[in-house]
């Protein structure tokens, strides 16, 4: 058995087509006789014309953005119940409002992106964010990638054929399977390993750095990891004073990038871009999300001569993030220069919600889905602050089989994700916006009723 032809499905959905590309429509037509004939070669029974008519107005209908929720067909949003404020597989932090309506306002209209106004002439690719990076970081210029694997593999650049010392306890997978030698390596440069797993010292740099043999020497903050015991690595002035006796130029990846003082929210104090400068460093690179709470980006601040040098090198170009991102990017940094940051960034709201409100809003939560609310612990996430927890309240739902009910969880609307500890599911407040408490009670009701009535069954 056939499906029908492609003319025929079309004409079905005849009266809901106007306007749409004859092409388009041909085009998701097929795909729907596609999968009609794979069900009718499996052995299903046909389906009516006029019912592929009515799939085929319904899926150009969502894919044409004319739903509401058009995106959800490829996007659907949740509530992050982790505990992991930074939860790289849910998208990480969402975004400040400013940065929100700063995306929107620069993909509606056309902007002074790269037009010198006084001149009328091409002028330089939206200098208003790096003048934000610049403040905030005393750097003398800066350069914005479209994230930090970028900012480094251009930083890296700098040693052309010549080699980067590399501490061999930073020698680290930065996520994605994404390798700090593989960065080195594909950047032209030669890496050149110092010092031990656990113990490297300036000393072990000199030795390489005297020889002649490297043009750069790498910091890679451990970001992801903790070493503990019988650990030592240099200190960053004592390097960079020694790094440029011979030469060589400082690059400090700081990977998430502090632009508050973690130390503030009870956290171990996280190094932060103005510090590693004033040590001596040549160039930081960071993240723009992560810590910083804005749009994925990277961000490389320093001496103006070396940023000069990284904007005029063809791979600058690749990894150049678009107008949308530069928008929301300033508009996040003029957050930190305006003293709201901790208020105003999601990231920075969480970290610092005080324990007494996790406290309330828990109890409520519980107290309105039947459930109970216990003490827990959230974590940083993203590939900052290893170790690092913070005291926090959830809403404990128990004896329902915790799988299957992380599984009901995340088929609802909005899809709400949680963690399993000790066979109980938690769902942690401190990575909920307090505007989603009712709905995250609303879907946690939902789940367990139609667990309740499964059993039942």
């Amino acid at each position: 058995m056939r499906p029908p032809s492609i003319d025929a499905i079309i004409r079905a959905a005849d009266g809901a087509l106007a306007g749409r590309d004859h092409a388009a429509v041909v085009a998701e037509a097929r795909r729907i006789a596609a999968v009609e004939r794979e069900r009718l070669g499996a052995g299903g029974a046909a389906t009516p014309v006029e019912l592929l008519g009515v799939q085929l107005a319904e899926r150009l209908r969502r894919l044409g953005g004319a739903a509401p929720a058009a995106a959800g067909a490829w996007f659907r949003g949740a509530i992050n119940a982790t505990g992991v404020l930074l939860h790289t597989n849910l998208g990480r932090a969402a975004w400040p409002a400013a940065a929100i309506e700063a995306a929107r306002a620069a993909a509606m209209v056309p902007s002074l992106l790269e037009l010198d106004e006084s001149t009328g002439r091409r002028g330089h690719r939206f200098r208003a964010v790096e003048d934000e990076i610049i403040a905030l970081t005393t750097a003398e210029d800066a350069l914005v990638t479209n994230n930090n694997a970028a900012a480094v593999a251009l930083a890296v650049g700098l040693a052309g054929r010549g080699g980067v010392a590399v501490s061999r306890g930073e020698l680290v997978e930065i996520g994605g399977g994404v390798r700090i030698p593989e960065i080195i390596r594909r950047a032209g440069a030669r890496l050149v390993e110092v010092g031990t797993t656990n113990r490297t010292r300036v000393e072990d740099f000199e030795a390489a750095l005297a020889e002649g043999r490297v043009k750069v020497v790498l910091r890679v903050h451990p970001s992801n990891f903790a070493q503990t015991g019988f650990v030592e690595s240099p200190d960053p002035a004592e390097l960079a004073a020694v790094a440029h006796r011979h030469g060589a130029i400082v690059v400090d990846d700081l990977g998430s990038g502090a632009l508050l003082d973690t130390a503030r929210f009870g956290l171990a104090h996280e190094p932060m871009p103005a510090e590693r400068l004033a040590a001596g460093a040549d160039l930081v690179t960071f993240s723009g999300d992560k810590l910083v709470g804005g749009p994925q980006a990277g961000i490389i601040a320093g001496r103006a001569d070396l940023v000069a040098k990284l904007r005029k090198d063809p791979l600058a170009r690749a990894m150049r993030p678009d107008k949308v991102i530069l928008a929301a990017l300033a508009a996040t940094l003029r957050l930190y220069r305006g003293g709201v940051a901790q208020s105003e960034i999601p990231v920075w709201r969480q970290l610092g919600a005080p324990l007494a409100d996790l406290e309330r809003r828990a109890r409520a939560v519980a107290e309105a889905t039947g459930n109970r609310a216990v003490a827990s612990e959230s974590t940083i996430g993203g590939g900052s602050l290893p170790e690092q927890t913070l005291p926090s309240w959830a809403v404990a739902i128990d004896g329902r089989g915790p799988q299957r009910l992380l599984a009901r969880l995340r088929a609802g609307v909005p899809a709400v994700i949680g963690r399993i500890v000790d066979d109980v599911v938690l769902l942690d407040l401190r990575t909920v916006e307090p505007g989603d408490d009712e709905r995250l009670g609303r879907a946690i009701r939902i789940a367990t009723e139609e667990s309740d009535g499964r059993r039942r069954s």
